[in-house]
């Protein structure tokens, strides 16, 4: 009888790490989740994982390699993911994003591990010129601090994978919806209605354009999208694109409210808000994969999970 593979997943008490580690398990695999709890939660954790090892993957006094020996895969999903904030301060994005990766990078070569899967965005391509967006679509110049770190941990782990180190698999998001999730403009729309029914502000103009992803789609493609080569790359998204408006109507009907809805002029609500984003999934459905969550669907689902779970409203209230 074959011995189970260990996975360690870094973020594993976060919204998709979480549910990630619940598919894992289901799959038959040790899991190790590492977190340093700074969003994530205790309460998405079940007892799917076989340890939970609470520490910063930044803290020089943790042996990280010591929590690697053994594992067959790392998926590396731990990082300041909020675009918007960036600018508050800037080292978070080099450090979660960039530096966490290489430290990670580091001890999982010298442990031996055999595949490295890294969390990416689409945010990596600023605003391109090319919709859908390809994965071999020219880096343009970046538009976010976030954008630019996961850029660079790319590069990094693409040299970690030409040295002989590992394997990588890179998946490059849109936005991720559903159950657990913990910010973007769904959580700040339900929170203001919680609040207060008849008046929603918008940041921007409502047409931008985004493309989103359900939870359950993204975990399906994380943990069955590989690839042959030492380093692959794959978007992985819908395949269609809603305005805010559009947004702004479902999550209303879907909490049964009717505001008095206030746009913004500007075509983008903030810094690094790319007034449309829709990535070209082509490669990975033709690897097998295909999302099975429509977006109307997925932005419905995470409304009125929300609503039935308002301690997350005030658990990641930034504003606090």
């Amino acid at each position: 009888m074959l011995s189970p593979m260990k996975s360690v997943v870094t973020g594993g008490a976060g919204f998709i790490g979480s549910h990630l580690v619940d598919e894992l398990h289901a799959r038959g695999d040790h899991v190790v989740v590492i977190d340093n709890f700074s969003t994530g939660q205790q309460r998405f954790l079940s007892s799917n994982a076989s340890s939970v090892l609470k520490f910063d993957l930044l803290d020089q006094a943790v042996d990280l390699r010591e929590h690697l020996e053994g594992a067959d895969r790392v998926f590396h999903l731990a990082a300041n993911a909020d675009v918007r904030f960036g600018w508050k301060d800037p080292s978070r994005d080099l450090n979660n994003n960039l530096l966490a990766t290489v430290r990670l990078a580091e001890a999982a070569k010298s442990a031996g591990v055999r595949r490295f899967i890294f969390s990416s965005t689409g945010a990596v391509y600023g605003e391109p010129q090319v919709f859908p967006t390809p994965e071999h679509a020219p880096f343009p110049v970046q538009t976010s601090l976030y954008g630019a770190s996961k850029a660079a941990a790319e590069g990094f782990l693409a040299a970690f994978a030409q040295e002989g180190a590992f394997k990588v698999t890179v998946h490059r998001f849109v936005s991720v919806l559903g159950p657990r999730y913990m910010h973007g403009h769904v959580i700040d729309f339900v929170r203001q209605l919680m609040k207060d029914p008849r008046r929603l502000v918008v940041l921007g103009n409502g047409r931008q354009k985004k493309s989103y992803m359900h939870v359950a789609d993204c975990v399906k493609g994380l943990v069955e999208l590989e690839g042959s080569s030492d380093f692959e790359v794959f978007n992985l998204g819908a395949d269609d694109y809603c305005s805010v408006i559009d947004s702004v109507t479902w999550i209303c009907d879907s909490l049964q409210v009717s505001p008095s809805v206030i746009y913004g002029t500007d075509d983008r609500g903030w810094i690094g808000d790319n007034p449309f984003t829709f990535l070209d999934i082509s490669r990975a459905i033709e690897h097998g994969w295909h999302p099975s969550w429509g977006i109307q669907a997925a932005i419905r689902n995470t409304a009125t999970w929300l609503r039935d779970h308002p301690w997350v409203l005030e658990a990641n209230d930034i504003r606090k």
